[in-house]
């Protein structure tokens, strides 16, 4: 479910079609790839639901626990977010299961001449909740 605001979506929607729906699309250079789910996939350790109480039950997600260390899940956003004056808010909300696999989720913003540029990032979320 898309709405105006640029990068927004719910990931309520049918299959692998979250990647149109939502203007996101899976780095082709990476080594595994995000999906769509709920808890019926990702196990009793996973979140029930999204963060919108009552609202949702998909999120997107990956399973670090067959990967070996260094590899990368990387979505990218194909819509361009609008300009602004020094100011640009990114919100969203991660689950992030403490184990020996998990890794580092990174937040990036690519700058004209295609650089990565590095804004948030973190190795674990220690409340196990969103």
């Amino acid at each position: 479910y898309y709405t105006s605001i640029p990068g927004s979506c719910n990931f309520e929607t049918q299959d692998q079609e979250w990647t149109t729906v939502c203007g996101l699309t899976q780095d082709t250079t990476d080594d595994f790839d995000w999906n769509v789910s709920n808890s019926a996939v990702t196990g009793p350790t996973h979140p029930h639901t999204d963060h919108t109480p009552g609202k949702g039950q998909r999120f997107l997600y990956v399973n670090s626990s067959t990967q070996e260390e260094g590899n990368r899940a990387r979505i990218i956003t194909t819509k361009f977010f609008p300009a602004s004056l020094g100011v640009c808010r990114v919100r969203f909300w991660f689950w992030m299961f403490p184990s020996r696999q998990t890794g580092v989720l990174k937040v990036y913003t690519v700058e004209e001449h295609g650089m990565d540029i590095l804004m948030w990032s973190s190795s674990r979320n220690e409340e196990n909740k969103w």
